[in-house]
């Protein structure tokens, strides 16, 4: 497996380089962020480790980066930020795993091997359709009835998961667990708020909403539109 690491605690990323090259991993440390931005967008690895707080360019803003530029490696944040809202913070950003230090080494090593283990966009599905919505799953491209709709990178993961699961009803928890990577509840509104802020993109100029609300239950995109 080949992966990144953005640390630029130099006993941290020579205890993790070490570790993943000892589990015969290929490891490429990066200290600055703005090194790794370019490492992440120029190579291809299986997953990315991150450190949020980075100079040249911080965690967050790298991954967003990174998202805009189309690549959807996983990526692991590995930061000593542990309060709700930074971990919301890191997973809104496009992050797929967030782990506080201190941390255990075996549990950190497990946690990528989940992360590169996740199914990857073959060529065979290169498209999702959900009644008028299409997802150009090479290119990110999101239309709805042709009309090209440009999303933040969190906006377009919720219509992904959503679009996965075109037909069926999708609760408050699959989604927090789906897209946020949540196995609790946080106790805020990041779906609702979501939710809101990708519905008023889909709908513009349209008499139907992309995505029904299940009173009680959740929420469905696919079904009779």
């Amino acid at each position: 497996m080949k992966i990144l690491l953005a640390e630029d605690d130099h006993e941290t990323a020579q205890y993790v380089e070490r570790g993943l090259t000892e589990l015969g991993h290929v490891v490429d440390v990066a200290s600055d962020g703005r090194d790794a931005f370019m490492l992440a967008v120029g190579e291809d690895y299986d997953v990315i480790v991150i450190d949020r707080m980075l100079p040249g360019m911080d965690g967050l803003s790298m991954l967003r980066g990174i998202r805009a530029a189309g690549r959807m490696t996983p990526a692991l944040f590995l930061t000593a930020l542990d309060g709700v809202s930074d971990r919301v913070g890191g997973l809104e950003a496009g992050g797929d795993d967030y782990l506080v230090k201190p941390f255990d080494f075996a549990e950190l090593a497990a946690r990528i091997d989940a992360l590169a283990r996740r199914p990857r966009t073959t060529k065979a599905e290169t498209d999702l359709v959900a009644g008028p919505l299409r997802i150009d799953l090479l290119t990110r491209r999101v239309t709805r009835s042709g009309r090209e709709i440009d999303l933040q990178p969190q906006e377009y993961k919720l219509l992904e998961y959503l679009m996965r699961h075109a037909g069926r009803v999708v609760t408050r928890t699959m989604l927090l667990e789906g897209v946020w990577g949540f196995h609790f509840d946080p106790k805020t509104s990041v779906v609702e708020t979501h939710i809101s802020r990708l519905r008023s993109k889909l709908d513009r100029d349209c008499d139907e909403t992309a995505i029904k609300t299940i009173r009680g239950a959740g929420y469905l995109v696919g079904a009779d539109q």
